[in-house]
């Protein structure tokens, strides 16, 4: 396999904990090369480093930047897969300029109107859901969304292993006539969809409340609703966490409490964390392009590299190509 094309520079913590991360993965056997300044890479260790003289920063303009700074990490880390010199590419730096990037450097699988962020929501009880569009087109088209599905429905079968996927699409009640026009008329395209040659299943409207639990394995909306709904749910886990913490530590009594449940609980926090998940996928785009939280760490990192190559072993490019091209 190609190596996977690692943006040394895209993140809070880079480039340390990036190429620590990078590091890791070809640990592990993974191919990776970097792209970034070398001179503050620093030591690479056994990677290759692709040099970029400039960097985009995280409250860039993203269009204007990648336009203008063809000499970034993210641009060149984009045209590493476009010419052939990577599988993949992967950033925790700017999203809408790793999204520019990958649009403009990379093109679109044929057919595809939009490209969409698709984001693992965990579900204590199960497989994650996958949620789309998590962000990259504030303003939909229902033929958008219809697409959005049959992605989804591809990258929860590559990922995940779903069998045959079920899909809901996001609204304010589960009858069909609830929502915006842009959701009923999204009902409408997906009811006539034939999801029985697509392997997957359309179960009609879902809720905010369903997200993390086993009720869809894909949960489509428009890029607005979506990142605010994201937003939503990261902040709440991290008031809940941040209490129950507090909780643990209010008394000697407590603690010894926590103590005990700690060992329980902490499988549950690694599978909610988001350092494991790696990032969200940017599904459309002709390669596979993985986006990191801008936070992320070695973990983090080594955990997107391991995903993005395991899409790319699945043909996850192809595969999508093949759904979208059904209708």
């Amino acid at each position: 396999m190609l190596p996977i094309a690692v943006d040394a520079m895209g993140g809070d913590l880079a480039p340390s904990e990036i190429v620590a991360g990078a590091r890791r993965a070809h640990d592990d056997g993974i191919p990776v090369v970097l792209v970034g300044r070398p001179e503050e890479i620093g030591d690479p260790g056994p990677l290759e480093v692709i040099a970029a003289s400039e960097v985009i920063a995280m409250d860039a303009d993203p269009g204007g930047s990648v336009r203008r700074m063809k000499d970034s990490s993210l641009v060149r880390a984009a045209e590493a897969v476009r010419d052939g010199r990577a599988s993949a590419m992967i950033s925790a730096g700017n999203t809408g300029a790793t999204m520019a990037s990958a649009l403009l450097r990379m093109g679109r699988i044929k057919g595809v109107s939009r490209p969409a962020i698709a984001t693992p929501i965990p579900d204590p009880s199960g497989t994650p859901c996958v949620l789309l569009d998590a962000g990259a087109n504030a303003d939909c088209q229902p033929e958008w969304l219809r697409q959005f599905a049959q992605m989804g429905a591809v990258y929860s079968r590559e990922r995940y292993g779903v069998a045959r996927p079920r899909i809901g699409l996001l609204s304010i009640g589960e009858e069909s006539t609830k929502g915006n026009s842009l959701v009923k008329e999204t009902h409408k395209l997906l009811a006539a969809l034939d999801w029985d040659a697509a392997g997957a299943e359309f179960i009609g409207n879902i809720e905010g409340r369903d997200l993390m639990s086993s009720v869809a394995d894909v949960a489509v909306t428009d890029g607005f609703t979506g990142n605010v709904a994201l937003k939503a749910l990261e902040g709440g886990m991290r008031s809940l966490v941040n209490a129950l913490l507090g909780v643990f530590d209010s008394s000697d009594e407590a603690r010894t409490a926590a103590e005990a449940l700690m060992p329980a609980l902490a499988p549950l926090y690694a599978q909610l964390d988001p350092e494991n998940t790696g990032g969200a996928m940017l599904l459309g785009v002709d390669g596979v392009c993985m986006i990191s939280h801008g936070s992320s760490s070695a973990v983090a990192m080594h955990n997107a590299v391991r995903t993005a190559s395991e899409m790319v072993r699945a043909g996850l490019v192809a595969h999508l190509a093949e759904a979208v091209g059904r209708t």
